[in-house]
């Protein structure tokens, strides 16, 4: 009898181990499209604290707070969110390329911010996705801290 020694691997060895490593790529992929989310999700919301503290101070400044849209008025805009960021954070002022019309706070964090005039000393600030199309994740923040989310969030 003679037997037969293999020093390789067979065929279906190596297509289990492709698979195999298939399928911990895709689930490692949607793990860390999901972590992206929400990192940009909670920077929106850090950004739209930071626009709320600066909203008090304008306020004490001013008599009044800053709003660059009335009721029902806002929508993603990167003009809205540079005139924010020029007016209200104190960013240097910047133009926006015409052919990519993104603001530099929706090139950081991926939402471009409005603040909408909701009434007499009141305001509503609005974040929206870049990009998002109908199935934009929004944002929003009252004046008085209460906070909200679409269900694309």
């Amino acid at each position: 009898m003679t037997s037969k020694s293999s020093k390789g691997f067979s065929l279906v060895e190596l297509l289990v181990v492709v698979a195999i490593l298939g399928i911990l790529s895709a689930v490692g992929i949607l793990t860390y499209n999901g972590y992206v989310k929400g990192t940009k999700i909670r920077a929106a919301k850090a950004m739209m604290q930071q626009i709320s503290l600066a909203q008090t101070e304008e306020y004490s400044n001013t008599g009044n707070y800053y709003s660059n849209a009335d009721e029902g008025g806002c929508s993603q805009s990167a003009a809205f969110t540079r005139d924010i960021e020029i007016n209200l954070l104190g960013r240097l002022t910047y133009e926006l390329d015409p052919v990519t019309p993104v603001s530099q706070t929706g090139k950081e964090i991926g939402y471009e911010i409005c603040i909408e005039n909701t009434g007499i000393n009141n305001f509503k600030i609005i974040a929206e996705q870049v990009g998002g199309g109908d199935n934009a994740c929004e944002l929003e923040l009252s004046r008085n801290g209460q906070t909200s989310e679409n269900d694309n969030c």
